[in-house]
């Protein structure tokens, strides 16, 4: 009877068994969380403590306030040395303008000097040798008929002694010639300018012709208080209005 409930144990007629745990399982994966959760927190707190024993976070975090403090400094200096390149560049550009400027004027300068070198030389040249009695010359009058309705005309009134006075007078045009078949004559000041110098003056002007004038002869007279000092007289061609050589 025993040798028969023995076999039926060990043998596959023998019933099933089943282990049951003696807590659910919701309870059991509770527990597991709650053990790492501790874990964790044990190892977080373990290593913060040690870096807080070795004085290593203090240190960083000092690194890193220095570290930003000095890269704001540096950005500072270069937004600094920037605008002072900036401004170093727009006071050179201006100076170089300026240098530019006084470079061309100081040439026009010496051109315009040139210029009134060559004009005294050559009006000391014009100077005759022997002195005037009113001390004036008329030098390098010219006059032309322009379309037959228009005189024009200059001429260069210079003082022929040196160091003189200044010489105030007045410069009289007198035109000849015939309007309509007639003699014609016609007296004007010179565009109803006074004359005053020391050395030279240039009188020029245009005039007006009246209808069917032409002119033969130009006369400019310097005069000083109704006196002619200096007179000087132009022959022109009846029918080019040209000078005539």
């Amino acid at each position: 009877m025993r040798f028969r409930l023995l076999r039926r144990r060990l043998t596959v007629s023998a019933p099933r068994m089943a282990v049951r745990s003696a807590l659910p399982w919701p309870l059991r994966w509770f527990l597991l969380a709650l053990m790492l959760g501790f874990s964790a927190a044990v190892a977080l707190w373990a290593f913060e403590f040690g870096r807080s024993i070795a004085g290593l976070d203090a240190h960083s975090q000092e690194e890193l306030r220095q570290l930003r403090t000095e890269v704001q400094r540096l950005r500072d200096e270069s937004q600094q040395q920037q605008s002072i390149a900036n401004t170093s560049g727009s006071l050179l550009l201006a100076e170089r303008t300026a240098l530019e400027q006084l470079t061309a004027r100081l040439r026009q300068a010496e051109a315009e000097n040139r210029s009134l070198r060559e004009d005294l030389g050559l009006f000391e040249k014009l100077i005759p040798a022997g002195n005037d009695a009113g001390g004036v010359a008329i030098r390098g009058l010219q006059a032309e008929v322009i379309a037959g309705v228009h005189l024009r005309w200059q001429a260069l009134v210079m003082r022929t002694l040196k160091n003189a006075p200044e010489f105030k007078g007045q410069l009289e045009l007198v035109l000849a010639g015939v309007r309509e078949g007639r003699p014609w004559t016609h007296t004007l000041p010179a565009e109803g300018q006074g004359l005053q110098l020391r050395q030279y003056q240039r009188m020029e002007g245009v005039f007006d012709l009246p209808p069917q004038t032409v002119v033969k002869t130009v006369t400019v007279r310097v005069l000083e208080g109704g006196t002619a000092r200096a007179t000087q007289t132009l022959a022109l061609d009846g029918a080019t209005g040209a000078p005539v050589h």
